[in-house]
């Protein structure tokens, strides 16, 4: 399981994201006249068409696990938080419906209308990954049912359920990351072209649209996550402890970035006295709830994992803001993007690293609940599948995505190579009646 969505997620972030990115582009050559803005709308939706199709696959091998690998959570708790799931699926046709017209309004649709045809994809994809990070959020605040005294799930509210205590800063924070890997992963993209010495506007132009996007969302993501780390150490303390490495219960905790967390408490790293104590509660008077209070057993494992994964996650950040400040200045300065290859390699790696910080992100929910499925109501062992043949279908799973993920590859590199070979700046988008020279500069 841990495998397939650490797979699926990537596919997933572009499908949230993506969409919007392409209307961007799409509205600025509409709305200036831009070919090039045109021509790059039009290739990234090809694009996007592929990695949906992907996605669709991996995300269907995750439903089937669902059942397959978590019968008795399932069973149980199914009827409380299968909304959820539901209405992702009315998102995902709705998505699949609409990013195909769009495609097909390329060459059948004037220039408005087409547009207008994308916009449903995005909600869509904004739609369907709140309501699957609503499934999860509600696995660390579960909410909208009771327990009889033989463990039966009773008196079930679904919308109680949906809305629980943690969606309000868990969905945010997986959109928010969503367009920050998306972003930074597209313009990585036209800054290894551009280091190859593709410095072009077609290049340029790909490479600021999904910058911008990204760096805009970024600094809201640091704020979005400082508030969840808040929320987490207030609803779910153990958690946060085993985040932080804090053993005993205390005020005016020391903040360890990086360090070995034992028994004893952290070794190594760099400690910022207070700091810790002063994040929870902007004091450092503030009492941090320690791995103390709980038995052994009900502890998160990996601790050290654990908390290099969160300050990984946070570092990363905090350095993609600065990339983003970079940007800024620049564009302050002089109108356009740094011109030094320092900054190009960076936002070349920084696709790479956003995803890094993704999938740290989901080792701290997924990892930090443990050894709880459901929140101090179910635990994993007694959720998971004690059927043989696991370690049998993972070889398969890990074959399949294996070849799925090699196909995806081979197939964007067949289509940026036959791009390449066009002329950037002279893309021929075949709307089907072209708008009139008038209609560009309006708006509909």
């Amino acid at each position: 399981m841990a495998f397939t969505l650490g797979f699926h997620i990537v596919l997933a972030c572009i499908g949230v994201a993506f969409p919007a990115i392409i209307l961007i582009a799409n509205y600025l050559g509409l709305r200036r006249g831009d070919e090039v803005a045109l021509g790059l709308a039009q290739r990234w939706s090809k694009v996007a068409a592929v990695t949906f199709v992907v996605g669709a696959i991996t995300g269907t091998v995750l439903s089937f696990e669902m059942g397959l690998l978590w019968p008795a959570f399932m069973g149980r708790f199914g009827d409380v938080f299968g909304l959820p799931f539901a209405l992702e699926g009315i998102f995902f046709f709705t998505e699949a419906i609409f990013i195909a017209i769009y495609i097909y309004g390329w060459t059948h649709l004037s220039g408005w209308v087409h547009f207008w045809t994308g916009v449903p994809v995005a909600l869509a994809g904004l739609g369907g990954a709140w309501s699957v990070v609503a499934a999860n959020s509600w696995m660390n605040q579960p909410d909208g049912f009771k327990l009889a005294s033989d463990g039966t799930v009773t008196d079930v509210n679904a919308l109680d359920a949906f809305f629980n205590g943690a969606v309000a800063y868990e969905a945010p924070h997986m959109l928010l990351a969503a367009y920050i890997v998306t972003g930074f992963l597209v313009a990585s993209v036209y800054a290894v072209g551009m280091l190859r010495g593709r410095r072009d506007r077609h290049h340029r132009l790909g490479l600021l649209i999904p910058f911008t996007v990204a760096a805009i969302a970024t600094p809201i993501q640091f704020a979005v996550g400082d508030t969840a780390a808040r929320s987490i150490a207030h609803d779910q303390p153990i958690k946060f402890a085993a985040m932080e490495c804090v053993q005993k219960t205390s005020t005016d905790v020391t903040e360890y970035i990086y360090g070995r967390c034992t028994s004893d408490g952290v070794k190594g790293g760099i400690g910022i006295p207070g700091f810790d104590s002063f994040l929870v509660g902007w004091s450092t008077d503030t009492q941090v709830t320690g791995l103390d209070t709980v038995p052994p057993d009900d502890r998160p494992p990996a601790n050290t994992m654990l908390h290099w994964a969160f300050d990984t996650m946070v570092g990363i950040c905090t350095a993609l803001i600065a990339l983003g400040l970079w940007l800024a200045i620049a564009w302050w300065r002089k109108r356009d993007i740094p011109r030094t290859p320092w900054f190009l390699r960076a936002t070349a790696v920084s696709g790479l690293a956003a995803i890094v910080a993704l999938e740290c992100g989901w080792i701290v929910t997924e990892v930090g609940r443990q050894p709880w499925i459901v929140y101090n109501v179910m635990r994993t062992e007694d959720a998971v599948t004690q059927a043989d043949g696991v370690p049998v279908t993972f070889g398969l799973i890990v074959l399949l995505y294996a070849m799925v993920g090699t196909t995806t590859v081979l197939v964007l590199r067949a289509m940026t190579r036959r791009w390449r070979e066009a002329a950037t700046d002279d893309v021929d988008v075949p709307y089907g009646p072209r708008p009139h020279p008038d209609e560009l500069l309006e708006q509909p």
